[in-house]
């Protein structure tokens, strides 16, 4: 019975073993036929599209591979092979963090070699080319122990796979609250004492870090993006990049200029999300509001979309805030975001809430009136209420600090906090606060 030839593309120029390897694929009647050899990425890129190959046999020692590189050859269909120089492990562990599934020494024998190639091939056709490609990552890299996490990460990281709780917070145009609840809730889970991380991820320009006193200069979520787009991100890296704030309470600051936002690469930054589920328990992250997808880029993969991340993002959440302003203007456009929303993310099934509710925008008991118009035109019934209170906002503000250190008696933090309360994961219980010392920012 004759064996199916897989074609295959060589990418290990200027490895001492490429001739060897080549040549021994060659000779050995495994099913892998090599039907070009790549001299870099770029011209493996080229190659990739032409659809001559099923699976790419590389090592990493080829210039600027990263993440991205390898989101483009899963949107071409064409699976990845990682080979490595005998002994190397640091380049082994590198292939690994960058996601790559079938990993192995290059002086593996050649039907070792055809069934990591078979292995990844069926893989790559069962997920598509939507899907993400990249492994889970554990809660620490091999050999990794406490005392390779910053100061105040210990007991904070979960054990084993990421099994942390990933919250998006969105909301349609017209600065309807999303930061302001997102930073609330962050704070009330920490409060509870859960172990929390807040995340900016908008696009056109994050607030999180003026509000909470952090400098510009950061280094935050775009760090933790090139990080993990060049593989060399762990969760012990992240928790460096994310200080704490409060006790509890970890921070990503985001892009400080709207032009920035190439640095949030989707694929990279669905690692970040994906270690972050071992480094807290909750993950709340502030997404852009745009979700337009650019038709005339459709139909090039490769090409950068500006809302790629804010969509990645909530395809992956767990749970979805949908923020909209209490007033006619904000419910209008929160009904019409949601259509948008459920067009762009079908399997999202965003909770509802409605901020600054008051009187003066909407008449005689407008949580009533609220209810029943979102009831009507968008089939909305389960809603959260934060009541406008900008003097107690304004305060929290003006000190750069959370709305539960400054006016913990006022309504805006009670109806976060019951916000974050059904966030809570299962089998958590609410604890008693903590002191409130305030830690030095970016320490």
């Amino acid at each position: 019975m004759s064996v199916p030839v897989v074609p295959v593309i060589a990418a290990v120029t200027g490895a001492s073993w490429e001739a060897a390897l080549v040549a021994g694929l060659e000779r050995d009647p495994s099913g892998i036929t090599v039907v070009r050899r790549c001299v870099d990425l770029a011209d493996l890129l080229a190659v990739a599209t032409t659809g001559t190959a099923r699976a790419v046999l590389l090592s990493a020692e080829l210039r600027r591979l990263d993440r991205d590189a390898l989101s483009r050859l899963a949107a071409a269909q064409v699976a990845v092979v990682g080979l490595y120089s005998p002994g190397d492990d640091a380049a082994a562990a590198r292939l690994r963090q960058l996601g790559v599934g079938q990993v192995l020494p290059a002086d593996a024998v050649p039907s070792d070699i055809a069934a990591a190639v078979a292995a990844a091939v069926s893989a790559t056709l069962s997920s598509g080319p939507e899907t993400a490609w990249s492994q889970p990552l554990g809660a620490l890299p091999d050999g990794a122990g406490p005392d390779d996490v910053d100061a105040g990460a210990a007991g904070e990281i979960i054990e084993g796979p990421g099994t942390g709780t990933l919250v998006a917070v969105w909301g349609p145009t017209g600065a309807p609250g999303r930061t302001t609840v997102a930073v609330g809730v962050a704070g009330e889970l920490a409060r509870s004492g859960v172990s929390t991380l807040l995340a900016d991820a908008d696009v056109y320009g994050g607030v999180v870090a003026q509000l909470l006193g952090f400098l510009d200069e950061a280094p935050g979520l775009a760090a933790a993006v090139r990080l993990a787009n060049n593989g060399a991100l762990d969760v012990a890296g992240l928790a460096r990049v994310a200080p704490q704030v409060s006790p509890g309470l970890r921070v990503l600051t985001g892009i400080s200029r709207a032009e920035r936002w190439p640095e949030l690469r989707p694929a990279a930054l669905e690692q970040v999300w994906e270690l972050a589920r071992s480094l807290a328990e909750v993950t709340v992250v502030d997404c852009g509001f745009c979700l337009e997808q650019d038709e005339e880029l459709s139909f090039d993969t490769a090409a950068p979309r500006r809302n790629g991340a804010t969509l990645m993002t909530l395809a992956r959440a767990d749970v979805v805030l949908a923020v909209g302003a209490a007033d006619p203007v904000g419910v209008q456009r929160l009904v019409r975001g949601l259509t948008q929303l459920r067009e762009a993310v079908p399997g999202a099934s965003p909770r509802v809430v409605l901020n600054q509710v008051r009187r003066g925008a909407i008449g005689a008991e407008p949580r009533a009136q609220l209810r029943k118009a979102l009831e009507r035109y968008a089939g909305v019934r389960d809603i959260s209420f934060v009541p406008h209170d900008r003097d107690a906002l304004d305060a929290a503000v003006l000190q750069a600090r959370l709305l539960g250190e400054v006016a913990s008696g006022s309504a805006v933090r009670a109806a976060l906090a019951d916000l974050a309360a059904g966030l809570l994961p299962a089998g958590a219980h609410r604890a008693r606060p903590r002191s409130r010392r305030l830690l030095r920012r970016g320490a």
